[in-house]
């Protein structure tokens, strides 16, 4: 920090809802802050269903200090994410960040590390007041002078300056639509890339005086925003969901992962798919999944495997097509881990083809009532997050449903 002359660091913390949170401190006080954190007042972290204030602290992760692209005037400002831990020094079990820890404990006690690779995708509009599109292109066109195009790239260069690798970008199916692929790593540092991730985007269409969205259905007739998620096992340098002598080169172990996230994926929805909006996206006729299947094209099911390129044996991994990227990266890589990791334990056999009977939650209120009874999800978001979650989503939903909308002043206000 001294090197580049930083004067200030912010602190990024996740609330419970995937939210951003932070404050920040001056360089004099980063290296109390790295030896015994920096107090706070942790009902920040608890979105709607917010208690009485506590006092919590925010102890930097040193590995995930960087430099932020933008100045401040001529100040130059650094990032952290942060451990929250309480005045116990115990870690505090209503961080999103610890519960991904401690899921990603259990998958190394069993001798493996998690990666995931998401697809995200967003919008951009003329304001933050209306749905009007800044293009009109359509899935990977490429027009010259493109306005949206420059702002991809110039989020990819800040995405880089943050030391976060691109795969690649284009442009998505709906009007004004857009997708950035970020390259695969572990669990952790993807969901604090994801954090940081959706701020640089917005924060660069705000320089150029537009807004970005990543609302999973903002506009009803065409695509909606989704998180497709590539995941894959690895112990030490191989991996595992690779398997040479099967006939899509599908170990037993991707496979019992599979079935467990096909077993147990109407349980982590609501983590995965958090919002009212988000059941506006999982409709049939617009790419994304309805029924628990899986298949190894179909764009509509729930998991897609990948085709296999000869030799390219680490690339082996499942997709999996339900998140949207409004959800809390930290707790949907965390249910989906748990769930997949159960397939495992358990030894879930994988049907050659899963018929397509049961269908995802269509709601959020339906996926709040399968969410409660999980005890899959209740260990893998531990008591705190658990009931807190669930507690935001019954808050949400009922500020939903005591809202007239504007369809029902369209449809019923001439008739009745």
């Amino acid at each position: 920090a001294k090197e580049n002359d930083v004067k200030f660091i912010r602190l990024w913390y996740s609330d419970i809802l995937g939210n951003l949170k932070g404050f920040s401190i001056t360089i004099e006080e980063l290296e109390r802050g790295l030896s015994n954190g920096i107090s706070f007042d942790g009902s920040s972290i608890e979105g709607f269903a917010r208690s009485d204030e506590r006092d919590l602290y925010a102890f930097p992760d040193p590995n995930t200090f960087s430099l932020i692209p933008w100045k401040s005037g001529t100040t130059t400002v650094a990032r952290i994410f942060c451990d929250i831990y309480t005045p116990e020094n115990n870690s505090f079990e209503g961080d999103p960040r610890y519960v991904l820890r401690r899921n990603l404990q259990r998958a190394t006690e069993m001798g493996y590390t998690y990666y995931v690779a998401p697809e995200m995708e967003h919008f951009y509009f003329k304001s933050n007041k209306t749905t009007e599109p800044i293009d009109l292109e359509g899935y990977f066109d490429q027009l010259d002078n493109s306005f949206s195009g420059e702002l991809r790239n110039e989020t990819v260069l800040a995405l880089e300056e943050f030391g976060i690798p691109v795969g690649s970008t284009h442009h998505e199916a709906s009007s004004s639509q857009h997708e950035i692929d970020l390259r695969h790593t572990d669990a952790l540092t993807m969901a604090d890339t994801v954090m940081t991730y959706r701020l640089v985007v917005k924060e660069i269409a705000k320089k150029y005086g537009c807004h970005a969205t990543f609302m999973p259905k903002p506009i009803s007739d065409i695509n909606g925003n989704g998180m497709h998620i590539h995941q894959s096992l690895f112990h030490g340098n191989d991996n595992v969901f690779f398997d040479p002598d099967d006939k899509v080169y599908l170990s037993k172990t991707a496979r019992s992962f599979i079935a467990g996230l096909l077993k147990h994926a109407r349980e982590i929805t609501a983590i995965t798919n958090q919002w009212v909006n988000s059941y506006k996206r999982l409709v049939s006729g617009f790419e994304a999944p309805t029924y628990i299947s899986w298949a190894l094209v179909n764009k509509a099911d729930l998991i897609r495997v990948p085709s296999y390129r000869m030799g390219n044996n680490s690339s082996r991994r499942i997709e999996y097509r339900a998140p949207d990227p409004a959800c809390n990266p930290y707790l949907a890589f965390s249910v989906m881990l748990a769930a997949g990791l159960e397939g495992i334990e358990n030894n879930y056999e994988l049907l050659e083809f899963e018929n397509k009977n049961e269908k995802l939650p269509s709601n959020l209120w339906e996926a709040i009532l399968i969410t409660e009874n999980s005890e899959l999800v209740h260990k893998a978001l531990g008591d705190y997050v658990f009931n807190s979650f669930i507690e935001n989503k019954k808050i949400e939903w009922e500020l939903y449903n005591t809202k007239v909308t504007k369809y029902e002043l369209d449809r019923y206000m001439p008739i009745l």
